[in-house]
C-alpha cells in the first residue's frame, strides 16, 4: 500500500472504533491545527549538480538502523486493535529497519517483544507513588528493553478532549531523574521536552536522550511544535545529548525539516497506528519504507547523502 492508502484506510478504521476517541487532542485541538501549519511554513533549497544517491542508514548510541523513522511512544490503543497487534508491529518495525517505542499500560510481552530483534523502547510515567515507578523500570530493565524513557511531560496525567485520561501523577524533580539514571543499566531518555530550561536539567541529570514532543496532543492545549523551539533545545544540549522529535510527522518531506532542526530520529505515532489497522504487519513496512523512500529522494535532491549531513541550510523559511 502507498501512503495515501494507508492514511485513508487508518483513518476510517478508528472512525468505527469507539477507541477510535484517542485519536483526538486535549480540549480544543489547536495542537493538531498548529502542527501542520508549522511544518508547511518550510521548503526546500533544492541542489541537483553533483547530487549523490543518498542512504537513510543511521545509528543512535550504538542502535544501528535503516532508517531514522522510528516509532513513538504509545501503547494504547493498540491491544484493543487485535491479541497480536503488538508483535504484528513488532516484526514489521524490525523489517522495515525502526525502532519500537511503548508506552503505558507497559505490554506484559516486553521480552517477546524484544526477542524479536526490533530495537525496543519502553516508557514510565511520573506516578505519585515514586516507588511503583522504581518497580516498573526493574521489571523494564529485565525485559532486555534497549533505552528506557520517562514521561517528564504527563506530570498532571493526559487528557483528550474534555476526559482525563491519565490520573495520580506528579512532575519529576531533577533530582529524581538523577535517582533513575543511577538505577537503570541501559541509555535513559527523557520524554517530552519543550523548553530550553528541561534540556539543560536533563543535561544536568545525566539523561542520554531527549524526545522534544508535544506527547501526542494529549497533555495540555496550546503548546508549541516542536520545531518552534528546537533551536533553543538544541543550542542548550549542544550536541551532548541526542536529540529526538515528534508531533504530526506524515511524510519524508517532515521527517527531513524535523532532521534539519538537529533531530538524529524523528517519531511517529498515528501514523503507527493507522497502518497497523490498514495493513498489519505488512502495513507498518509499508509506512515506514513509504516515508523512508520519500525521504531518501529528497535527501539526493537537496545535496545530502547521509542522515549526518543534514544541515539547517536546506530549509528556506516562508
Amino acid at each position: 500500500m502507498d501512503l495515501t492508502e494507508i492514511y485513508e484506510k487508518g483513518a476510517a478504521y478508528f472512525r468505527q472504533k469507539e477507541f477510535g476517541r484517542l485519536m483526538g487532542y486535549v480540549e480544543t485541538g489547536y495542537i493538531s491545527d498548529n502542527d501542520r501549519r508549522i511544518l508547511d511554513r518550510f521548503t526546500f533549497r533544492q541542489q541537483c549538480i553533483d547530487a549523490k544517491e543518498a542512504s537513510t542508514e543511521c545509528a543512535v548510541l550504538g542502535v544501528s538502523l535503516s532508517t531514522p523513522v522510528i516509532m513513538s511512544a504509545m501503547t494504547m490503543p493498540i491491544p484493543a486493535m487485535g491479541d497480536d497487534a503488538l508483535m504484528q508491529l513488532a516484526r514489521g518495525l524490525k523489517t522495515a529497519g525502526s525502532l519500537m517505542w511503548t508506552g503505558t499500560p507497559i505490554p506484559k510481552n516486553l521480552a517477546e517483544l524484544a526477542a524479536t530483534g526490533v530495537p525496543l523502547v519502553a516508557n514510565v510515567k511520573p506516578l505519585k507513588d515514586r516507588d511503583k515507578i522504581y518497580a516498573e523500570l526493574d521489571k523494564i530493565v529485565e525485559q532486555n528493553v534497549t533505552w528506557v524513557g520517562i514521561e517528564i511531560d504527563a506530570g498532571q496525567g493526559t487528557k483528550i478532549g474534555d476526559k482525563e485520561m491519565g490520573f495520580d501523577c506528579s512532575p519529576f524533580s531533577i533530582n529524581e531523574i538523577r535517582k533513575i539514571k543511577k538505577r537503570v543499566h541501559v541509555p535513559l531518555v527523557c520524554k517530552g521536552l519543550l523548553s530550553r530550561e528541561d534540556a539543560e536539567k536533563c543535561m544536568e541529570a545525566g539523561v542520554d536522550l531527549i524526545v522534544v514532543s508535544s506527547h501526542g496532543g494529549h497533555t495540555l492545549d496550546y503548546l508549541p511544535h516542536p520545531l518552534q523551539v528546537m533551536d533553543e533545545i538544541a543550542a542548550a544540549v549542544q550536541g551532548k545529548l541526542e536529540i529526538i522529535v515528534d508531533g504530526g510527522f506524515r511524510r519524508g518531506t517532515d521527517v527531513l525539516k524535523g532532521m534539519a532542526f538537529g533531530a538524529s530520529l524523528v517519531g511517529l505515532g498515528r501514523p503507527i497506528l493507522y497502518a497497523l489497522a490498514a495493513g498489519g504487519e505488512q502495513g507498518v513496512v509499508d509506512l515506514i519504507g513509504g516515508i523512508t523512500g520519500e525521504l531518501a529522494r529528497l535527501m539526493t535532491m537537496v545535496g545530502i547523502p547521509t542522515p549526518d549531513e543534514v544541515h539547517r541550510n536546506i530549509l528556506i523559511e516562508g
